[in-house]
């Protein structure tokens, strides 16, 4: 499976929150971690969360209950 961008927002100067597709251990999943660019370090961290292929429906539903 090719890994692909969803997207990306800013949460600080130096940090956004980046959404990816990829797969990890052979399963598919969206990878939602934080992305930092500083002048030690630039790239994804391991801050975030792996949601997998199998429980992407339960986490929207979940999602879609936010109301602000």
């Amino acid at each position: 499976m090719e890994e692909k961008e969803i997207g990306r927002i800013k949460k600080t100067d130096s940090t956004s929150v980046v959404v990816r597709i990829n797969e990890f251990q052979g399963e598919a999943g969206v990878d939602i971690r934080e992305y930092v660019e500083t002048t030690k370090y630039t790239g994804l961290t391991k801050k975030g969360t792996r949601i997998p292929k199998s429980k992407w429906k339960d986490f929207k539903e979940l999602i879609n209950k936010v109301d602000f």
